[in-house]
């Protein structure tokens, strides 16, 4: 609607609207947090839950309507099979840009359970996103550098130790875990100093999504795996999208069946490890082509290899 403005008058408009719908729903899914910590009571709990999904199914669905209201967009939706809310996902996906979260999280919104993302224990102190994640059970990680693990072994497994313990909360209710396996956003300097041997995608890390598969991969439905691509903003894609220039978001999803392919013992098992290892590295190697085949296409707005016409 209001994509013909100058982006100097959509930008301040656009973040004001996306900071007062991030306040009020994050707002009211801290309360629905407090509620369930100063009232352990079993039923009042359950209520404090159904309001803070309800208040973050509603942040997922004005987010995808402001987007819509400051810029053009086109939503493109391809490779869903039947998707339920009372199964469980383990969904992993690539990771372009901030943006990425508020995108599956209106993906996810009437498909499947709503998601609970593996968030950097750095944004826990964030105003209302970290609040929010926190009341909706979502788990923090901190990662630890090498050099860091050789400095104290004992931090070593830290980050895995919180994957399982997150796991326990989920097995009573069905529920996406969300992993961005890439462990943080991709750009040009991350991917030069990994000396990542993908062309789109940043190396992915393994050891999480193995232990989220082996605590709870009986209960899995499916994994999840999805690309990401921003075709017309290949760089600051956020920014674009307040300053009304988001042009296309393109969601790629391929349903995996779980086998004992991808459960077993990652840490004890060396045939397995590295078997898994090969898993994860294959899906990359066919993600980095999709995202390679899309962006060499001559009129990417139509992509043969796109089938669906499915909206957002």
């Amino acid at each position: 609607m209001f994509a013909f403005l100058p982006s100097f008058i959509i930008l301040p408009l656009s973040l004001f609207c996306f900071t007062l719908n991030l306040a009020l729903w994050g707002g009211l899914v801290t309360l629905a947090g407090i509620g369930k910590l100063l009232l352990p009571i079993p039923a009042v709990q359950r209520q404090c839950s159904r309001l803070a999904h309800w208040a973050y199914r509603h942040w997922s669905l004005h987010n995808k309507q402001l987007i819509e209201l400051f810029n053009k967009v086109d939503w493109q939706l391809s490779g869903l099979t039947e998707l339920r809310q009372d199964s469980w996902y383990l969904l992993i996906s690539n990771h372009k840009s901030w943006l990425d979260i508020p995108v599956l999280s209106q993906f996810a919104l009437s498909r499947i359970p709503e998601p609970k993302f593996f968030l950097k224990e750095e944004l826990k102190w964030v105003p209302f996103i970290g609040s929010a994640s926190w009341a909706l059970d979502m788990p923090f990680m901190r990662r630890y550098s090498q050099a860091q693990i050789e400095r104290n072994p004992a931090l070593k497994g830290k980050d895995i130790e919180t994957t399982r313990r997150s796991c326990e909360k989920f097995q009573t209710m069905p529920t996406t875990i969300i992993n961005f396996v890439e462990g943080t956003r991709y750009t040009a300097a991350k991917h030069k100093a990994k000396n990542s041997p993908f062309n789109f995608l940043l190396p992915p890390k393994a050891g999480g999504i193995a232990f989220t598969l082996a605590s709870m991969g009986s209960q899995f439905n499916a994994v999840l795996d999805v690309t990401l691509i921003y075709p017309d903003n290949q760089h600051h894609v956020l920014v674009d999208m307040l300053l009304g220039r988001l042009k296309r978001v393109v969601i790629q999803v391929d349903v995996i069946e779980i086998d004992e392919q991808i459960i077993g013992n990652y840490f004890e098992d060396e045939a397995f490890r590295q078997q898994f290892q090969l898993w994860l590295n294959q899906r990359w190697v066919t993600k980095d082509q999709t995202i390679a085949a899309y962006m060499a296409k001559q009129t990417p707005s139509k992509p043969a290899f796109f089938t669906s016409s499915e909206p957002l």
